[in-house]
């Protein structure tokens, strides 16, 4: 697809994979500038994007394009030294002199007070780009404002430390809000206690791998990336001073989430915010300017360039220059109810990356191969619970999920709450979930009376890998919609073994009242995809896979279809099948030559005779017999 505003000529010396350059990323980010502002009040307070509101209102939506755009044009003008060939930066000045005038007034132009998060809080989230926007071009933007202005900016800042944040990410944005005012000689006993309270919480919240859950629970997601590593490294990099186990976190983190990209530039689609898309690229670029990375320049530019064009080539911008609310174009089902016209902009941390000068070997340093395009890779990571599957010849990645699913601690597991991107049991760089009403992707149904069931609260059971292989295990309670939300003693375990291009999936099914059944589905694709989804019953269904169809699509395709075995469950059952998501068919029924299910162990062997033994009471998963 054409790319509504012009871009420099591909540059495929220093960039072979690619061809972009540092010059197509400040043209990036200027073009999506150019668009956002033809639509701001007349003051520059807030641009109103066209479009359905967000739950929080269009007041709060006209901040958020403010505010989400200040973050490109800040990281385009202070990685350039103040350069500000456009005037950027004169135009959020005006805009914060009359967006901080009469905080909550209903004109044209004033901001709204900053709440708790319950009382539409989502100015406060906006209120960290602000500042993250303010603390970068402090020298030639905050400086120069006039003090009354500086004072009402201050004001309204600090809003956020003085309200309740949702009780995940949301407590970096005073934190943020506090470095700011601190780096500009405005800290006091409120700011501390906010930088304080944020580092405590992240404490708790770091579980290992390089990976924190946004929250109490188990949430592990794209905010990672985007939130819960970038803003205490970025912090500590604007304050010139160490970033402590936050880097070493994020370099980490960084060796498991490089290989989360597909050759062709997509990252994952798993987990919430979907819209923010090149986002994901953020951490890339981050740890790329602080070093805190195990990546060489080279691969990190591969990744981050690939990320962005991707989206820019796959239709995320309109005919107007505007990012859509979706993945490629716009998609209702990978929207959330805070997803208004400005949200798709936090898609600016991205921009993160031009913090690098231009002699940076970020830009410097030629293109590599990106992680995917090295080898096939299985990476377990235990403490998320999740199962990393990059095959080099199709350059897709998959995600099997033995350890996500955003259910907090204090909340009921209802079928109501079921969503798509936290409780399949696998995800991919070129598939997404099915959506809410459709035939479920990647999914295991107990159905009990004709009621099926979701996967809600997911316990993880251990992950490991070896050569060429790796393996995760988790167990569930199923849900029920409607009726008696959970059967008695009916449980669930569910292992995943990842070899080559083959998924084992294996499920031992505990407590099944009489008569019931389960079915279990594949990937979901479409008619014209670039991949191939395939099913292959092993042991404890009744027939070969049937296709059904998902008229509703995905984020990839407008119509999908999905492959669906079923078979009897009553007591305690074991299934065993075989899956693959490829860019070429492949003949899935030879891949094993055999399958024994004994004494509580699963034990498949492999066309080329290797074995895989699953036991369970406890889950253990082993090559050989």
């Amino acid at each position: 697809m054409t790319i509504p505003f012009p871009l420099p000529p591909g540059d495929r010396e220093p960039s072979p994979h690619t061809g972009w350059t540092r010059t197509h990323w400040e043209a990036v980010a200027d073009g999506l500038l150019t668009a956002a502002w033809r639509w701001s009040t007349p003051g520059g307070a807030l641009l109103d994007l066209p479009g359905r509101p967000s739950g929080a209102g269009v007041r709060s939506d006209g901040l958020e394009g403010f505010a989400r755009t200040f973050l490109a044009a800040a990281f385009r003008v202070a990685g350039a030294g103040g350069e500000d060939p456009h005037g950027w930066l004169d135009r959020y000045a005006s805009g914060l002199a009359a967006g901080t005038r009469t905080p909550g007034r209903e004109d044209t132009e004033s901001w709204p007070p900053i709440l708790d998060h319950l009382a539409k809080g989502q100015p406060m989230v906006e209120s960290a780009s602000v500042a993250l926007g303010l603390r970068m071009t402090a020298p030639w933007l905050w400086k120069n404002l006039d003090e009354d202005v500086q004072d009402r900016t201050e004001e309204w800042l600090r809003g956020a430390l003085r309200h309740t944040p949702a009780p995940n990410n949301w407590y970096l944005f005073p934190y943020t809000v506090a470095g700011f005012l601190e780096s500009v000689g405005r800290g006091d006993a409120e700011t501390a206690a906010a930088r304080g309270r944020a580092r405590e919480l992240l404490e708790g919240w770091y579980v290992g791998d390089g990976w924190y859950s946004d929250g109490d629970g188990r949430a592990f997601d794209h905010y990672n990336g985007w939130a819960l590593h970038l803003y205490p490294v970025l912090d500590a990099h604007l304050g010139g001073s160490e970033a402590g186990p936050y880097g070493a976190r994020l370099r980490e983190h960084l060796d498991s989430f490089a290989l989360m990209f597909a050759a062709d530039g997509a990252p994952l689609h798993y987990g919430r915010s979907l819209t923010y898309r090149f986002a994901a690229s953020a951490a890339v670029g981050l740890g790329a300017v602080t070093g805190h990375t195990p990546l060489t320049p080279g691969a990190s530019r591969r990744l981050i360039s690939g990320s962005l064009r991707h989206f820019l080539d796959r239709g995320a911008v309109t005919e107007d220059g505007l990012l859509t609310r979706g993945w490629y174009g716009p998609h209702e089902a990978t929207l959330q109810t805070y997803s208004g016209p400005s949200s798709p902009y936090w898609a600016s941390k991205a921009f993160v990356a031009l913090l690098a000068p231009p002699d940076h070997p970020l830009w410097t340093a030629r293109e590599e191969t990106s992680p995917v395009e090295e080898n096939d890779r299985v990476l377990a990571l235990p403490a998320p619970g999740l199962l990393v599957q990059a095959t080099r010849a199709d350059g897709i990645v998959r995600l099997h999920n033995h350890g996500s699913d955003r259910v907090r601690p204090h909340g009921g597991e209802t079928a109501a709450e079921d969503d798509p991107h936290y409780g399949r049991l696998a995800y991919s760089t070129h598939t997404g979930p099915t959506a809410r009403g459709n035939i479920a992707d990647n999914h295991l149904s107990v159905e009990v009376n004709g009621r099926g069931s979701v996967r809600r609260r997911i316990h993880p059971l251990g992950a490991g890998h070896g050569v060429g292989w790796g393996w995760a295990a988790s167990w569930h309670r199923p849900v029920f919609a409607t009726g008696q939300p959970m059967e008695p003693g009916l449980r669930v375990e569910s292992v995943t073994v990842a070899r080559g291009v083959h998924e084992l999936r294996v499920h031992r099914v505990i407590g099944a009242p009489a008569d019931a059944r389960v079915t279990h589905t594949g990937w979901a694709t479409g008619p014209d995809a670039p991949v191939v989804s395939a099913l292959h019953g092993l042991f404890g269904w009744d027939d070969a896979a049937e296709p059904l169809r998902a008229p509703q699509g995905t984020a990839y395709t407008r119509w999908a279809q999905v492959p669906r075995l079923s078979g009897p469950a009553a007591g305690t059952t074991v299934h065993v099948s075989l899956a693959a998501l490829t860019a070429e068919p492949i003949p899935l029924g030879e891949a094993v030559t055999d399958v024994v299910v004994e004494d509580g162990r699963v034990r498949v062997t492999w066309a080329d005779g290797a074995r895989s033994v699953i036991g369970f009471g406890p889950v253990t998963v082993s090559p050989e017999g």
